[in-house]
């Protein structure tokens, strides 16, 4: 591959935040998450004291999953079997603790089983050039069905001490998980801005045969952007199963909602090409505090998921008539 130089690479596959109007719908839903934050110190005091910490914790593994997320459709692909990638992770983790192995290598397994699916979902999508929505809701199946035959539904129990909260107590293993969360993101968004890699991925979702004669390999970054949304699935298992003293083999069930809901009203086009790992942070964030703040002002927890598959909608609308207009 060669090096993706700024003067040359032409307009259209020229990453959007480096374009005009840098950062304004991340301002904006920015907004929103003050907005709501304001609003919850109005009606509901006691949710800061109760469950805004408590929050961040919750959301740290969908934190993790949404950056791989972020990857995958700014490279205008999408993956939905993450949720069953999630479960079959955490399966993964907790036998692999059970069985009395160190937690490096519990997490080493729990990531690399993640890759593992990813690259399948990855070859298929990139090198047999099959649709990534018919790839993954297939392998979403496959993998839930199948981990629903092996487990029967049943906990893995009995895990090690060292397991929860790494061993450590819990506010020093929460203030950890939520640490490696915000560092993953800031890796991957350090990434994204400054190395080639990164502009690569743009430039793929951009345009593909522009990003092509640039010198980039779309296959080989559509394949990537898969295999790290398999990886970070792993980690995101690993960051969730560790704060529980079980396993539940359904933990990941609408996890992919949740996520490409965070990522779209975080401002990345779900056409690709254009999006910040910022704005998903701060996606990830509002959402994360709806889901809570509806249980504090006495509302159905059920309209969350309806909540989230509304934004997808909005999102989706208004990136078609941007589209059109542009």
């Amino acid at each position: 591959m060669t090096a993706l130089d700024p003067d040359v690479i032409p307009y259209g596959i020229e990453p959007a935040h480096r374009r005009g109007g840098r950062y304004v719908r991340e301002l904006s839903v920015a907004a929103a998450y003050v907005l709501l934050l304001l609003t919850l110190a109005v009606a509901t005091p006691r949710y800061f004291r109760s469950q805004f910490a408590a929050s961040w914790v919750e959301i740290a593994p969908v934190l993790v999953a949404a950056v791989g997320m972020t990857l995958v459709i700014l490279a205008r692909h999408i993956d939905i079997s993450i949720g069953s990638q999630f479960c079959v992770c955490g399966v993964v983790a907790g036998l692999a603790a059970k069985a009395g192995l160190p937690m490096p290598l519990v997490a080493l397994l729990s990531v690399a089983a993640g890759a593992a699916m990813g690259a399948v979902n990855g070859g298929l999508v990139a090198f047999l050039g099959l649709p990534s929505i018919v790839v993954t809701l297939a392998t979403m199946v496959i993998l839930r069905e199948a981990l629903r035959w092996e487990r029967q539904g049943a906990f893995v129990q009995n895990l090690p001490a060292s397991f929860q909260w790494f061993g450590l107590p819990q506010t020093v293993g929460q203030i950890v998980l939520v640490a490696i969360a915000l560092l993953t993101l800031a890796a991957f968004a350090g990434a994204a801005h400054w190395l080639m890699v990164g502009r690569a991925v743009y430039a793929v979702g951009s345009d593909q045969e522009a990003a092509r004669l640039a010198g980039v390999r779309p296959k080989r970054v559509v394949f990537n952007v898969f295999v790290l949304m398999g990886t970070l699935t792993g980690l995101a298992a690993l960051l969730n199963t560790v704060r529980f003293p079980s396993v539940d083999p359904n933990a990941g069930i609408g996890l992919e909602l949740k996520v490409i809901a965070a990522v779209v009203v975080g401002g990345v086009a779900i056409s690709g090409g254009r999006g910040t790992l910022l704005g998903t942070l701060i996606g990830v964030a509002l959402l994360g505090t709806i889901g809570s703040a509806l249980v504090f002002l006495d509302v159905n927890s059920a309209w969350e998921r309806a909540i989230q598959g509304a934004i997808i909608l909005v999102a989706v609308a208004t990136d078609g008539l941007a589209r059109r207009a542009g």
